[in-house]
């Protein structure tokens, strides 16, 4: 089995700086070599900085992305699109028009004698109670019923200055490796029933092998371009070049 693994591409519909068009053009890239070359795709969550699809709107600047998946799922590849804390706003866009399966927080798949847990990891971090919060408070039905009922031009607007500040606010180099800790000790839980452990989020690519199996984190590609493939169990931590 060829599995691959993406995160964190945080993909921009608002695109007003020259090197937010040449990330978006370089995920493209990537994204077109996938067919023929690997059986799953997992989208381990941040793939777009921002989605939610209204009864009968999409975010027109995402259709080169939604086209690639689409060429991708035709020939052959399964997707699985794992949510993270940009791109939760689901509706039945990506199963019924795209036959890709949505799982909210953790998706398992079992091949080659591996047992493999994904998961973007936004929930794992440690001595984040504001997102944490922020996290429960977002997804609750009441918000999503809200953010549908604002017109679409609005909604992005304000959608724009939330992701924004989301990708930039800094966080104190011991606040983020007190998180990237309770990723990696998350891990280090699970890995007594998996073989694999593979997050996102931190945008720091990593390997870590630990007492009974392997921690992965696919990086980013604001900086990194980094991605994980699984060939015939085998892990490996890719750039693209």
């Amino acid at each position: 089995m060829r599995i691959c693994v993406i995160s964190d591409l945080h993909y921009k519909f608002a695109t007003p700086k020259p090197e937010d068009v040449e990330l978006n053009a370089k995920a493209l890239a990537f994204l077109r070599t996938i067919p023929g070359h690997y059986d799953w795709l997992i989208l381990n969550g941040d793939i777009f900085d921002l989605w939610f699809d209204w009864k009968y709107t999409i975010i027109k600047e995402y259709f080169p992305v939604l086209k690639i998946l689409a060429d991708i799922r035709e020939k052959g590849c399964k997707i699985v699109y794992i949510s993270g804390n940009h791109d939760f706003w689901f509706n039945d866009f990506f199963p019924s028009q795209l036959q890709v399966e949505l799982y909210q927080d953790a998706f398992v798949l079992e091949t080659d004698k591996k047992k493999i847990y994904f998961t973007h990891g936004d929930l794992h971090t440690t001595n984040d109670f504001r997102y944490q919060f922020f996290r429960r408070l977002i997804r609750l039905p009441f918000a999503k019923k809200l953010f549908s009922i604002i017109h679409p031009d609005l909604a992005l607007t304000l959608g724009i200055t939330l992701s924004r500040s989301s990708r930039m606010r800094r966080v104190a180099q011991r606040l983020q490796m007190q998180k990237k800790e309770g990723m990696e000790n998350y891990a280090r839980s699970l890995l007594k029933d998996y073989d694999y452990v593979i997050m996102g989020h931190t945008h720091e690519p990593c390997v870590i092998p630990m007492e009974k199996g392997v921690y992965a984190n696919s990086g980013d590609w604001l900086e990194n371009h980094s991605y994980i493939k699984i060939i015939n169990g085998k892990l490996e931590l890719c750039t693209f070049e």
